[in-house]
Order: structure tokens, then sequence, then C-alpha cells
């Protein structure tokens, strides 16, 4: 992608609700979809297939083999991109695996730095962690065989070896998708197009053999590109997302320096002393609420499965309704405050708060890393800066003298110059200080 690009994801929507016969037919390839991942994920999910899914032509090839496609009758465009979708899903969650036991290891204060470096080598190494957890030989290009025998030398690799396969054992599991909300589309299996003349729409390709349906749009938009089709069967309504490159905008008049803070109930406070998503906290407070009300119901054996599908669209919904006010805040925030550059504090890792499900509720329905990412996102569309400062102590400094001081209700006071703000206003201000000074001292160096 050209470096004065980014990708985005556009949204396009049926015009008319889609007839209830077209609706189960796009459900039944959202069904097969669903069961071909879960199929990837059950085979390929686990240790002993490490070595396949990398880059992944082997699990494509042993899938064709199964006999799967041809008993659901499902178009090879549809059953392809299943198996690379379910691929992309195993390889994120060994990320996550090795990222975890990354971090076990770094915390480990019995290990010696020899020990923690042959570690650290085995999960960089994709061969040689694949060989280790898989208890095979660790066989690598000359050079890294070097380097892996100069490491393992030095230590324990019995010990070591044997920890890390314990810690892999943990710590991964096997994906399982319970729900099929959409699938994927090559531009092999749709076509924009117009119906009777005068309706844009997308011709979508169905199971059966040169059978395709229309849904007309509400934009008149095409795209050439692989896409996302999300289905509401309830609504009769479908989602498309669809990713595109577009070009990076600079804005003349964006030339501010601006600290942020984030929080729980106000999203974002400026160091000027401005709030953004001010309703934040309401609509956390009201999804938790809904969700800690679902955990306490009880359902019989019956009703479990239908209810775990009505509780899984609700909260998708309710969801859905929480990122849209958190995007049109985000928008409203870089329009007025027109930043080149924004700084923040680091935002810190997730902590568990005691017996209160209250409060667990809404600190694990926190949307932080959704904001962060979204800002991101909409920043690098507009060639804004993000520095993330150091945190420690942010809140508790006088953003005037440095003193720390202390904090009543929602204000900052310091006993030392006097000083009297906002407490998330001063904490923007440490923010903006702190990114400035770091920008300063990089400059004269």
């Amino acid at each position: 992608m050209p470096p004065d690009t980014i990708c985005k994801t556009i949204h396009q929507y049926n015009k008319a609700p889609i007839p209830e016969e077209n609706m189960k037919k796009l459900q039944e390839i959202a069904d097969d979809y669903c069961r071909v991942k879960n199929y990837v994920y059950q085979r390929y999910g686990g240790i002993n297939s490490l070595s396949k899914i990398y880059p992944g032509y082997t699990v494509q090839n042993e899938m064709i083999t199964t006999g799967l496609r041809e008993e659901l009758g499902l178009p090879f465009v549809y059953f392809n991109l299943a198996v690379f979708d379910a691929l992309g899903d195993i390889k994120s969650q060994w990320t996550k695996t090795k990222t975890a036991v990354l971090g076990k290891i770094n915390n480990n204060h019995q290990f010696s730095e020899e020990d923690k470096h042959y570690l650290r080598y085995l999960i960089k190494v994709s061969n040689a962690f694949e060989a280790v957890i898989n208890r095979k030989t660790v066989q690598l290009k000359t050079d890294l065989q070097k380097r892996y025998e100069m490491l393992a030398d030095r230590v324990n690799v019995n010990q070591l070896n044997n920890y890390l396969r314990r810690q892999v054992r943990y710590h991964h599991v096997k994906i399982q998708s319970n729900t099929a909300e959409g699938f994927s589309l090559t531009e092999r299996a749709y076509r924009y197009g117009m119906e009777n003349g005068n309706c844009h729409g997308i011709y979508i390709t169905m199971k059966e053999k040169r059978k395709r349906i229309f849904i007309p749009l509400t934009d008149n938009k095409k795209y050439i590109r692989q896409i996302y089709l999300k289905l509401y069967p309830k609504q009769g309504n479908i989602e498309i997302k669809v990713p595109i490159d577009v070009k990076i905008r600079k804005y003349k008049n964006y030339t501010n320096q601006i600290g942020i803070v984030m929080g729980m109930q106000t999203m974002l406070v400026t160091d000027q002393g401005h709030a953004y998503g001010e309703k934040l906290g309401e609509y956390q407070i009201a999804l938790a609420d809904w969700v800690r009300q679902q955990s306490m119901k009880h359902h019989s054996d019956n009703e479990a499965e239908s209810g775990r599908k009505k509780y899984i669209a609700q909260k998708q919904r309710k969801t859905e309704q929480l990122h849209s006010y958190i995007n049109k805040e985000l928008n409203d925030f870089l329009k007025t405050e027109q930043p080149e550059t924004i700084y923040m504090p680091k935002l810190p890792k997730p902590q568990k708060y005691g017996g209160n499900r209250a409060i667990n509720y809404s600190m694990n329905l926190w949307q932080r890393g959704y904001i962060k990412s979204r800002l991101q996102q909409k920043c690098r569309e507009q060639s804004v800066e993000i520095v993330e400062v150091f945190g420690k102590n942010i809140s508790n400094e006088c953003s005037q003298c440095g003193a720390i001081g202390y904090k009543k209700d929602e204000l900052f006071f310091c006993k030392v110059c006097g000083y009297q703000t906002e407490r998330r206003q001063n904490a923007a201000q440490n923010a903006k200080n702190r990114g400035i000074d770091h920008k300063d001292k990089n400059l004269d160096n």
C-alpha cells in the first residue's frame, strides 16, 4: 500500500428489506461458512498442526480432500475463503499465546538472563518454537542453528523446554465460533449492477449453480475486492464491509498541540478542559447492568441454545450503539480541536477490581481499547500524530510546578503553588507537558 494511503472500512446497506426466502439462502451460506471454519479450528488449531498453518496451503489442500465442500454443496469460492479466514484466526490465536508466554517468562524471577534469552529465542524463531513444543529436534538454517546451539549450551535445555511446553498448553486454546453472522466474498462471488435498468445493487452467488440473488443498495458505489457480508435476519437487513485504500488527508489548519486523558465516565478531557463523550459512563453502566441481569437468568436446557443466540444478538446491538456514540464524539473532537499532535498517557494494563460484580462488569466493558484504536485510525487518516507519554503520577503532579498535589471530588489542588483545576484537565496538561519536553530533548540530541 502506498505510504500516502491508509486502509479504511466502508459500509454499504440494503435499500429495502430482503425477502425471507433470499435471507434464508444467505443464512445457509453463512451457516456452512461457519461450519467450515469450525472444522479448521478443530483440526488445525492445536499444537500438532502448528507446522501446517504457515503459509497455509497444506491445510487448503488437505481440506479439499476431506469431502466437506461436496457434503455441504458450498461453492469453492466460499469454501476457500472460510479456510483461510479460519487460518488467520488461528495465527492470531498463536500470536496471543506467544505474547502471554513471553510475559510469563519476563516476569519469572527464578530464571537467569541467559534462561530468558534462550526462551525468547525459541518464541521468536517459529521453526524452533514448533520443534520444541512438539518434542522434535531443533533443525534450523545454518546461522540460526549456530545461534541456537550457542544459547542452548549455556542453559538447562530440558528444564526450559518443559517449562515452555507447560506454558503453551496452559495459555493456548482452540477457537470455536458459535454464531454464523455472515461470510466473506471475493470478486468472483459478487458483482455490482442494475436491475430493471433503474435500481443499483449487488448480485451475490448462491449455492445453486449459476444462481445469484439481487440486493438493492442505498448507494451507487462499486468495488472490486474482497468484502464481508454481515446478516441481520430478524430485520431483513445486511451490512457490507469493504476495506479500501484512502488517501491520507492533511489539513493546514490542524496546527494545535493537544493533551488528553481517557476516562470511564467521560471519554476524553483535553488540557483546555474540553470534554468529549460525557455520556460514555451512562452507556457503559446501561450495558453493564443489562449484561449482569442476563447472567442472573437461568434457562432450561431446551431454552439454552435459543437464549444464547438472542443474548449475543442483543449484546451486539447495544455494543454497536455505544461504538456509534464513541465514533461521533471522536469526530467532533478532531474537528473542534484541530490537532497536529495529540499527547496522551499510556494506558495501564487491565486489572481485577475485587469482588464487586457491578464494578467488574463495568471495567470489563470499558471500551478503552476500542476508543484508542478508533482514535489512532482517525488520526492516521487525517495525518495527526499521537504521542504516548509516561503515565506514572500524571494525575498527582501539578502541571504548573511539578509538585505532588492532592485531589478532592473532581478537583486537583497544589499546596506548593496554589494551582487548582479540574483533575482530568490537570492530567491532560501534564500529558502535553511531558510530550513536548520529550520532543524538545530529542531535538537537542
